[in-house]
């Protein structure tokens, strides 16, 4: 009975950890902007989500044996999610290929998915809450 009720929950959960996952790499693209030789990198986000839904990540640190797993996903091992190198849409002289323009889109655009994951799982919360406590 419990599975029931939480499975959107560890669905969302996993799209979370890979959204913000997606934003680091993001911004870690836009602060390297003016680095020479600098390599953009990112992933497709669908296949790391399907590899996420077969069990494919790894459990995050704990500090505590009492504390729950935190999923974290495996992109730097083998596998579909691993992190890739962004295509080049412009040539640079300095062989730099962070499009600027397009990851200030990127960053927006999973900045702002990531804020709906996070709605629906605090109004998921609420919803169980409010059946738990008979409201």
């Amino acid at each position: 009975m419990l599975d029931k009720m939480v499975g959107g929950l560890d669905f969302q959960s996993k799209a979370l950890v890979l959204r913000a996952e997606r934003q680091r790499a993001i911004a870690s693209n836009i602060a390297n902007v003016d680095t020479p030789g600098y390599v953009a990198r990112d992933f497709n986000f669908r296949d790391a989500m399907g590899s996420a839904l077969k069990g494919d990540m790894t459990t995050g640190s704990k500090t505590d044996s009492r504390h729950m797993d935190v999923p974290s996903p495996n992109l730097s091992g083998s596998g579909s999610s691993q992190l890739g190198y962004s295509v080049q849409s412009q040539p640079n002289l300095d062989n730099n290929t962070v499009d600027l323009d397009r990851e200030r889109a990127n960053f927006v655009d999973n900045a702002v998915r990531y804020e709906a994951t996070l709605r629906f799982i605090n109004g998921q919360a609420k919803t169980m809450l409010s059946a738990i406590t008979g409201q």
